[in-house]
């Protein structure tokens, strides 16, 4: 489903990520380890479409990123992508609740509808209690779950997780790593899950660790 051949980033002359390739399936769960600074984060990027590969080529569903504009492929991220990156990227004017009910109310559904939902998704990473607070009221650790929350609850095709456990105590780690699995499994989507934690990349499928030649199995 989700085929990325070959794909390198490089900055002013300096390679920011070395040639990866990896396929992945319906329903599977993938880590990837690797030290600061090796690009496991613009790998993100790359496969979100937030940025463009200098080599190599991605395809979601037979689909070539490079044939897309700008609009086709925010589209593409508003339909099929959740995302759960290191900076939260919570929006600060709005409550918790409308927060994780964003992503539904950019695929075009009302707030009544899309209020439900938010509000399950809440429930199963312990803030329902928080949903009317503002962002500012919230920890760092909470923050990281609205922003879980906020990723699964459109049920996307594909899941992209920088570091999400890495403001949480053991026991929240724990329950989101559940969490992301659970949702990854049960929807038969691809998730694809960035660490430096052996204990939470223990939870995927498969595990690789990039280096400066690429991605070797770990």
């Amino acid at each position: 489903m989700l085929i990325i051949e070959g794909v390198s980033r490089s900055f002013c002359g300096r390679q920011a990520l070395a040639p990866v390739t990896l396929h992945l399936g319906a329903g599977e769960y993938v880590a990837i380890v690797g030290e600061s600074g090796i690009g496991k984060s613009t790998l993100l990027n790359l496969i979100a479409g937030l940025d463009r590969p200098s080599t190599g080529r991605i395809l979601f569903k037979g689909l070539d990123y490079a044939s897309l504009d700008e609009v086709a492929l925010a589209k593409l991220r508003r339909q099929h992508f959740g995302f759960v990156f290191q900076a939260f990227h919570i929006l600060p004017h709005l409550t918790v609740l409308q927060n994780v009910m964003l992503p539904l109310s950019l695929l075009g559904q009302r707030d009544r509808e899309a209020q439900a939902p938010a509000l399950a998704m809440l429930t199963k990473v312990g803030l329902a209690a928080r949903a009317q607070d503002f962002p500012q009221a919230l920890s760092g650790g909470e923050l990281q779950r609205v922003a879980i929350a906020r990723a699964l609850v459109h049920a996307p095709t594909v899941v992209l997780a920088d570091e999400p456990t890495g403001n949480l105590d053991p026991d929240n780690a724990q329950r989101i790593l559940a969490l992301l699995a659970e949702c990854i499994r049960a929807h038969g989507a691809i998730g694809l899950l960035v660490t430096h934690s052996s204990q939470a990349a223990a939870t995927a499928d498969r595990v690789f660790r990039l280096t400066r030649s690429g991605l070797v199995a770990a």
